[in-house]
């Protein structure tokens, strides 16, 4: 089991940034698949971006180019660099860790929300 921490969230206006953190314990961090997920109100979740345990990355087309996913494995720490943020961007952001065979960790999520 690993447990998630997300920090960063806040109120942004549209074009601004936020990077948001994601602090991992109790278990060694290298191995996981690590990523964001968020949740608009009435929607469902949706995934926005993973890392693997060697770096590689992928992204939701909604937020290709302007996010930025990555980790720091000394600091058991995933990072979401969010650029060039739009309203639709608003939405509880959720940390999450994968291996297989131990299944999904999720964190508590942290609000982020884009003003005009």
């Amino acid at each position: 089991q690993v447990q998630l921490v997300e920090s960063g969230g806040g109120l942004v206006q549209a074009g601004g940034s936020l990077r948001l953190s994601c602090a991992a314990s109790g278990s060694p961090f290298n191995f996981y698949i690590m990523g964001w997920y968020r949740q608009a109100p009435g929607k469902q979740r949706d995934l926005v971006a993973t890392i693997t345990s060697g770096g590689s990355t992928n992204y939701a087309d909604s937020v290709k180019g302007r996010f930025s996913v990555s980790r720091d494995n000394a600091k058991n720490t995933v990072y979401l660099q969010m650029n060039s943020l739009k309203l639709e961007d608003t939405a509880v952001y959720v940390c999450y860790a994968y291996q297989a065979g131990r299944g999904t960790n999720w964190g508590q999520g942290t609000q982020v929300t884009v003003s005009s």
